[in-house]
């Protein structure tokens, strides 16, 4: 309780940069009212949260490869409708969740501040989701077998191939909407598997880095698979782009 109330205090602290940061109010507000009058769980999950988003307003982040580049895995017309019209949606939502949350903290309503955290974690989610997902696939998908991410992954799994074969079969199995995902676990040193339904994020979730994320969120691949989950994961490794993975991978381990 004490960390998630000095992360707030740390966060009310923060000089502010150019244009509205919506949520400082918040924060301020909520160190006034007194977090021990919110929820041990809301508090923890909120500053996992908030910690994650930085700086708001949020924007929809600019794609480093053009619509149609990873066809035919995926069609320009799924990454069309996924990126402008899915990923904007969750970020419209998240602004409009960062702003409701603002206001209520200021006006030190703590049940609106509770009922409004689903909609911070879903859309929330969903942004953090989308932008490690939109990084971790490229038209060129090259793997360095003499990286550091290799070594992990041989000491956890044997073999690329063997860890392909376990993510990929967590994946498919995700009931409902979900993402799979490779992890670091700071805490063992170790590579992980990881599923989680909906948009909840990774690491406020669980605490793992995210490294590598597959989004099986029917929106993700039925224009080009229909109901074939299984075709369309097996399919995606063809334009990891290992390079970032092995980035995110040595900047966990820091």
């Amino acid at each position: 309780l004490k960390s998630a109330e000095l992360i707030l205090r740390n966060r009310a602290k923060e000089p502010e940069m150019s244009g509205k940061i919506i949520i400082e109010n918040g924060l301020k507000a909520a160190v006034n009212v007194g977090s021990s009058k919110l929820p041990k769980e809301v508090l923890k999950n909120s500053a996992a949260l908030l910690s994650s988003l930085a700086a708001k307003p949020h924007v929809l982040p600019d794609l480093s490869y053009d619509y149609d580049a990873l066809e035919p895995v995926i069609s320009a017309e799924t990454m069309t409708l996924h990126h402008s019209k899915h990923h904007n949606t969750y970020v419209t939502n998240l602004n409009a969740a960062i702003e409701k949350i603002d206001s209520a903290m200021v006006a030190g309503d703590v049940s609106a501040t509770i009922a409004l955290q689903g909609a911070l974690k879903f859309n929330g989610g969903g942004h953090i989701n989308h932008t490690l997902f939109w990084e971790n696939l490229s038209p060129e998908s090259a793997y360095d077998e003499n990286g550091a991410l290799a070594g992990a992954i041989n000491e956890r799994f044997g073999s690329l191939e063997n860890m392909k074969a376990a993510l990929g079969a967590s994946t498919i199995a995700v009931q409902g909407s979900g993402w799979g995902w490779l992890g670091y676990n700071a805490d063992t040193g170790s590579v992980e598997i990881a599923t989680l339904p909906n948009q909840d994020p990774l690491e406020a979730s669980t605490g793992l880095k995210p490294l590598l994320g597959i989004d099986v969120w029917e929106h993700a691949y039925y224009v080009d698979y229909r109901n074939l989950r299984p075709d369309y994961v097996n399919a995606i490794w063809d334009i990891i782009d290992w390079k970032t993975v092995e980035d995110r991978f040595v900047a966990a381990k820091k």
